[in-house]
């Protein structure tokens, strides 16, 4: 039991802090000096987020959710 444990610990620190990079490396993306983006995509990204936020709670809740849709703009 106690590896179980071990392995949860080790993937869930690496796993989060890489999702953490991630999203701040997409909150880069908000720079208008660099880049340019509509309204309407700034939303997409923030839903697509948000929807894989809501599913990541209910699958720790036990009630799996499997939507294996990717994004795209």
């Amino acid at each position: 039991m106690r590896d179980k444990r071990a392995k949860f610990i080790e993937l869930a620190n690496n796993r989060v802090n890489r999702t953490i990079k991630d999203l701040r490396l997409i909150g880069n993306l908000s720079n208008r000096a660099s880049y340019e983006y509509t309204e309407e995509d700034a939303r997409k990204i923030l839903r697509a987020l948000q929807r894989e936020l809501e599913d990541l709670k209910l699958r720790f809740r036990g009630e799996d959710q499997n939507d294996d849709t990717l994004f795209s703009l």
